[in-house]
């Protein structure tokens, strides 16, 4: 994939963040959703914000797809995109009881992605430190 193509892509992503319902997933998410719990994940889950909920999580972990699949390089998209880190943050203390109950590939293309990035997981520990 040429550089101009990978440009696009990261333009495309940006845009789809633009969008206004997923505007406001985001802005939940970040503001409102802080789970403790496996409890307090199914309860979004299965509560009126299970539409942000899943919009946010399946928007980052098909990024993040694009990215391990080469798509779109780590580089590049590590340079323009920190989010990610802060939505896998969130649940990565959940992440094994959610894929007990939701199936093992839950957010995987995200988590591999955190894993390939240089201090990936450093990252999103302090990220929830500031949270």
């Amino acid at each position: 994939m040429s550089k101009q193509e990978e440009a696009g892509l990261i333009l495309k992503l940006y845009e789809l963040r633009r969008e206004e319902t997923m505007r406001k997933a985001r802005d939940w998410y970040f503001r409102e959703f802080n789970p403790e719990s496996f409890a307090d994940f199914n309860a979004a889950i299965m509560g009126e914000h299970t539409g942000h909920l899943r919009m946010v999580l399946t928007y980052w972990d098909m990024a993040a797809a694009l990215v391990n699949d080469g798509a779109i390089s780590k580089e590049l998209f590590n340079d323009t995109n920190g989010e990610h880190i802060g939505v896998f943050a969130k649940i990565e203390p959940l992440l094994g009881e959610i894929r007990a109950a939701y199936g093992p590939q839950f957010c995987s293309q995200t988590e591999k992605l955190i894993d390939a990035t240089p201090d990936g997981r450093k990252r999103v520990a302090t990220n929830r430190e500031q949270m």
